[in-house]
């Protein structure tokens, strides 16, 4: 060998030292694994495609996607990356005439299960030893060095010669000429060049291929800069000749070069690629080599940075012939974008979407399916919605026919709940799509947990809890006492009110103390209510829950059995606990019955709320986790009908789709908490116990009615009405006591039967009263009877809002009932009143969990106006008394009929007024004419006036505290005994009221007690405890029927000389004034008490003769004798001083008066003992006729035992006019 091709030419190899049968004990390496695609030697993917399996390869975590936090997680691209040498490599096993843009072709497996043992049992390079490796590698330098490069050096000098040669021709006469010398080449079109191209083809020894030849050479070896000027040489020949295809080559290999060339003395030729692949596109029309092209032009911009013309180039080459070919450049355009140095991501991702429809179309689903992953990392969030869709539909699709079943439902689950802007249809097309999914996926594993639903949604912290029996519908004459309903909105302030009303009542129960354990009673829980305790709910009565739906699509969900889910653990209290959790009805429905809602239509876009019922019929604890329920869709027009029905055919109000059944959990988010520092800082959140009760043991249920209960009524008009109690349990009930914020409203009749009256027949007339017939002659005088106000449950110290219910034997045994007679009295003010009645109960069988249970009504009446009575009380001048001690007073009423006749009411009849305190009665009326009837009709005022005297010493001092003096003076012929029910109940509770308002009492702040006392002296002078109480009738005309009205209101006197009304008085808002900025002076408020109070500490009156004839021409001064009687009303000394000289000395003043002097002495001191009479013999001094007022003398008064003098107003009280006539 070495004689034929010389020693430089020939060498001698030794390899496979080794005898591959040897034991293999020692381990030599395998020279080619770092060469090898790993997939082929370590396969460890099995791949079927079977119906559903999907085993996806644990390594690959860089591939999965988690979508917008639901953890489900995608693969990108469909299958693990090494499950191929190559995702674009063709199968051996598939028929070698598919072109590339054929569908993916799927090993069998059975055929992969072999190409893996195979790939695994093959050892490389068994035989060869350490020594062989070494031989190998030197071989290989001796070839390069000896062999190889001296040729390539030869074979480029040669060409180098032959083209300096060539050079030494003008170029220009050579190639103007080579048309005709043409012996070298031959033009003929070549029928195996590619279609349209108007290239040559060369003979291989043509001077134009040597130049390109040795271009490459030099290019092999890195020789660029030679490189480049050869093939920038042999482009100008090519371009001469018109072969395109050389031309185009020859420009592609120089922008290479000269972008290879170290140092880059010339900037990259962008524009030669460009031409090139233009030329190979449009002229020579081989896409592949200009794909070729592109690709490496792609990637010499991107690594100059210049992604943005990377892009462009890749897109410019993108074309409808051929799919997997624009996907692929569009993909790598996406890439450019999002590589740039402020990278575009929405290009990115619009062109990854371009890419995955193109792999799409081309049958490549994997591709495809890794695009549209990688676009949704850009688009999720953004609020796109429709492009979301686009592209979570486009996924769910993909891995439904790639078999990921559980990417697709997680995909189309996105569709639905996001809140799509869709159409109507397109929305109607995703929810099938959906449960079409969705029911291969459950078919797969049909006794696997029911999954999550995610429609419709569902607004849990909206979810309301009640338990009880629904309210009873009014029957008739009865009303149901309206108590607590899911139909009634939450009102904080009523709520608020009722809990202060069962915080009273529990008081009163419990001796005034509010036990440590009580929590208000909340039958209805809602997001406002307080839900940190577990509710108590009791064993037989009903909870429902209202679940509160909302469908955010535009197509309607029909949701069928629909039921709650509950987990429930019995509990006997007897130590032993057996939990047993039952999620369905499936299970025992003796624990816990469950209603199921067959049919639950929720239209488009709609929100409505479900009730569902559970019935616990065992005690322990309850957990309500959810609801289940088939998520449907309502065929169009569609209907099954009789012929082609299927035998398991949906047969319901609606046409049912096609559905599913799963479940949606009731998680409700407590309040958060903000208490203590730590929860301040942080979020918090409390429980929220509302869907976990406690079930106990049965406690007693009442129900009550009101039977002829009016809607509306008159101002203070008494009205009977009756109320039946009904215990609707199996435990007897005791301790039924209502309570009420308005107890002057009803009245339940007085502790003691003699007061109550009958209940009388159901003629209208018929009087709620109890009344007596009396003579006509004791007409004028008062009737006397008395009362203790203990028996109508108002005592000392009493709570007159709490009213016992008179039960018979205070227990109401099961099932039974009782009906009551209760009095109705319309409050004062007109309007609409609503008054809250809270009925509170305990079981006989004292229970440790619920001690008692409460009802609520609220009753709404409407008032009208009726009467305005106003009255005042001032002491009598005339100071004779039958005991001549204590003094009378006058009483002055006045009776408005203020109806406006919208109740239909002709005419009010006073019948008779009552007076009711424990010192005053009244003894007649003054002013009563003839015509006895009191009559008012619309807009007429009456006036009335009464003497008023002290109760008797005797009866005064045998009556206790509580006992009060009613006088009745009747004005009919019939007596209304005020002292019983329901009249002294009214009269009791409008007292106890009023005694609740804050009197305006005097701030005291000084040092000496001893003028506080004189003040309270002062002040007990104008004192009078005087209560009034009118009694009317009114006629009412309705429907030609006359009716008979009765009522009956309060005046309470407490001042002399003050007005009071029945009706309270508006309060007048002060004027705005300007804010005043000052420092208070500390001064002592002063004690002084006020004129009114001062001017009743002394009563004077003056004794003298109406009229006073007297002769002037015989005697000038005409002297007449006046008595001036001071009456000392307090029960201290009072030091008096009586002036006589005018106030006012003007002229003009006596003119007006007339004038008159007193004579003898000007001024009197006296001293008054307690309640003490005293009169003052005085003369007055006339020289004229005429008509005088002799009311001039000013009364000045002091306690003895202090300094300040007041000033008494006595004679301006009423003038005291006298007649001086001549003779």
């Amino acid at each position: 060998m070495k004689q034929k091709y010389g020693t430089q030419g020939c060498y001698l190899l030794k390899i496979n030292s080794r005898t591959s049968n040897r034991a293999s004990d020692e381990q030599i390496p395998d020279p080619w694994s770092q060469y090898l695609q790993k997939s082929s030697i370590q396969n460890q993917e099995s791949y079927e495609d079977g119906p559903c399996t999907i085993t996806s390869n644990k390594n690959s975590d860089s591939n999965l996607l988690s979508l917008d936090g639901l953890d489900n997680e995608v693969k990108v691209d469909g299958l693990p990356n090494n499950f191929r040498a190559h995702p674009l490599q063709l199968d051996q096993s598939s028929d070698p005439s598919n072109s590339i843009d054929g569908p993916d072709h799927v090993k069998s497996a059975s055929s992969l299960h072999e190409t893996k043992k195979a790939n695994t049992g093959i050892i490389h390079g068994a035989c060869l030893t350490l020594t062989d490796h070494d031989r190998i590698r030197q071989f290989i330098q001796e070839f390069t060095f000896r062999g190889l490069l001296p040729h390539i050096e030869k074979t480029i000098r040669q060409l180098n010669d032959q083209l300096i040669s060539r050079k030494g021709l003008s170029r220009s006469l050579f190639s103007a000429t080579k048309k005709w010398f043409s012996g070298s080449k031959v033009p003929e079109k070549s029928i195996n060049e590619l279609k349209n191209t108007s290239g040559l083809l060369y003979p291989p020894e043509a001077p134009e291929l040597q130049i390109r030849k040795m271009a490459d050479l030099c290019f092999l070896v890195q020789h660029y800069d030679l490189a480049y000027s050869c093939y920038h040489t042999a482009k100008k020949d090519f371009l001469n000749d018109q072969a395109m295809l050389y031309a185009a080559g020859a420009l592609e290999m120089a922008a290479v070069s000269a972008f290879l060339q170290p140092g880059a003395p010339r900037p990259y030729p962008a524009h030669y690629m460009d031409t090139a692949i233009q030329t190979y596109r449009d002229i020579c029309r081989n896409m592949v080599l200009a794909e070729r092209c592109v690709l490496l032009s792609a990637e010499i911009l991107k690594s100059q940075s210049k992604y943005s013309e990377a892009a462009a180039l890749l897109i410019r080459l993108t074309s409808e012939d051929s799919d997997l070919r624009s996907a692929l450049l569009l993909e790598q355009a996406a890439h450019c974008f999002i590589n740039m140095k402020s990278p575009m991501v929405r290009k990115y991702a619009f062109h990854m979407i371009l890419a995955g429809h193109r792999f799409s179309k081309a049958g490549q689903k994997k591709h495809a399916l890794r695009c549209y992953c990688q676009a949704m990392q850009v688009y999720k969030g953004k609020g796109w919605s429709l492009a979301e869709d686009h592209i979570n539909f486009t996924i769910g699709r993909q891995s439904y026919t790639l078999r990921q079943l559980d990417n697709a439902v997680s995909a189309f689950r996105h569709i639905l709940i996001n809140e799509s802007k869709q159409s109507a249809a397109q929305q109607g097309a995703f929810l099938r799509e959906y449960l079409y999914v969705y029911k291969n996926v459950s078919q797969l594993s049909p006794d696997g947990p029911l999954p999550q639903l995610p429609l419709p949604y569902i607004n849990s912290s909206a979810t309301r809890v009640f338990f009880g029996h629904d309210r009873r519908p009014a029957d008739g004459e009865k009303q149901a006492a309206t108590h607590v309903s899911l139909d009634q909105e939450y009102d904080s302030e009523s709520s608020q009110q009722w809990r202060e009303l069962e915080e009273q009542v529990v008081a009163v129960v419990n001796k005034g103390i509010i036990p440590s354990g009580f929590y208000p009673t909340q039958y209805c829980l809602n997001s406002y209510s307080d839900n940190s305790r577990f509710p108590l709910a009791v064993v037989e009565e009903p909870i429902t829950v209202e679940v509160a739906f909302r469908n955010p699509l535009k197509v309607p969900l029909l949701l069928t059995d629909l039921s709650l889910l509950w987990k429930f653990q019995p509990k006997d209290f007897s130590g032993k606990d057996n939990e047993e959790v039952k999620e369905l009805i499936t299970g025992e429905p003796e624990m816990i019955g469950t209603e199921v809602i067959s049919e639950f239509l929720i239209n488009s876009e709609e929100s409505k709320v479900a009730r569902l019922k559970l019935f616990p019929h065992h005690i322990g604890e309850l957990h309500i986790l959810g609801v289940v329920y088939n998520l449907g869709t309502i065929q169009g027009s569609m209907t099954v009908d009789g012929i082609g029905a299927l035998p398991g055919c949906h047969t319901g109000k609606y046409s049912l789709g096609m559905s599913v059944r799963g479940r949606q959990d009731l998680e409700i988010q407590g309040p958060r908490l903000n208490n203590t520092k730590e929860e301040k800082t942080s979020i918090k959140y409390g429980p929220d116990r509302r869907l976990d009760p406690i079930i106990t043991e049965e406690m007693p249920l009442l129900e009550v009615f009101f039977i002829h209960f009016p809607t509306g009524l008159l101002c203070g008009e008494i009205r009977k009405a009756y109320v039946e109690f009904v215990n609707v349990s199996k435990c007897p009930l005791t301790a039924l006591k209502v309570v009420s914020k308005r107890p002057e409203f009803f009245t339940f009749g007085g502790n003691t039967a003699v007061l109550t009256p009958l209940s009388p027949s159901a003629s209208e007339n018929c009087s709620a009263y109890k009344t007596v017939v009396t003579d006509s002659t004791s007409v004028c005088t008062a009737l006397i009877s008395s009362a203790s106000s203990v028996d109508f449950g108002i005592g000392m110290g009493s709570q007159p809002e709490v009213i016992p219910v008179p039960l018979p034997d205070t227990v109401l045994l099961p099932g039974a009932s009782v009906q009551l007679p209760m009095w109705l009295r319309g409050p004062d003010e007109e309007g609409v009143h609503e008054i809250n009645f809270l009925f509170y109960y305990e079981s006989v069988k004292k229970q440790p969990k619920i001690r008692h249970r409460i009802l609520r009504h609220t009753a709404v009446i409407c008032t009208s106006r009726s009467l305005n009575v106003r009255a005042t009380v001032c002491r009598s001048n005339s100071l004779e008394d039958e005991e001549g001690r204590g003094g009378n007073m006058l009483v002055f009423v006045d009776v408005e009929n203020t109806n406006t006749s919208e109740a239909g009411v002709k005419e009010f009849h006073i019948v008779q007024v009552s007076s009711s305190s424990k010192h005053w009665q009244l003894q007649n009326s003054v002013n009563l004419a003839e015509n006895k009837e009191a009559k008012l009709a619309s807009r007429e005022k009456g006036k009335f006036c009464f003497k008023a005297v002290r109760c008797k010493e005797k009866e005064a001092a045998m009556q206790s505290s509580e006992w009060y003096t009613f006088a009745d003076i009747i004005f009919g012929n019939e007596q209304i005994i005020s002292s019983a029910s329901p009249c002294a109940d009214f009269f009791y509770r409008s007292l106890s009221s009023e005694l609740k308002k804050p009197q305006a009492q005097l701030s005291l702040h000084t040092e000496k007690h001893s003028i506080e006392d004189a003040v309270r002296l002062i002040q007990k002078c104008s004192e009078v405890d005087l209560n009034i109480i009118i009694l009317w009738k009114a006629y009412v005309v309705e429907d030609s029927k006359q009716l008979i009205l009765e009522g009956q209101h309060h005046v309470i006197l407490r001042t002399i000389g003050k007005e009071a009304f029945s009706y309270p008085q508006k309060q007048e808002l002060p004027e705005m004034e300007l804010l005043k900025f000052f420092r208070p002076e500390n001064t002592a408020v002063s004690s002084r008490p006020s004129v009114d109070q001062l001017s009743n500490l002394i009563k004077t009156s003056l004794h003298y003769p109406e009229s006073f004839n007297h002769p002037f021409h015989q005697k000038s001064l005409c002297l007449v004798p006046v008595t001036l009687l001071l009456s000392n009303c307090s029960k201290a000394d009072v030091d008096v001083i009586v002036d006589l000289r005018h106030k006012t000395t003007s002229p003009e003043a006596l003119e007006i008066h007339g004038s008159f002097t007193w004579l003898g002495q000007t001024q009197y001191k006296l001293q008054l003992k307690s309640q003490e009479i005293h009169s003052l013999q005085l003369k007055a001094c006339f020289v004229h006729t005429g008509v005088y007022n002799l009311g001039t003398p000013r009364v000045f008064a002091k306690l003895s035992d202090q300094v300040t003098v007041f000033e008494t107003s006595q004679q301006n009280s009423m003038p005291a006019l006298i007649i001086i006539n001549n003779i």
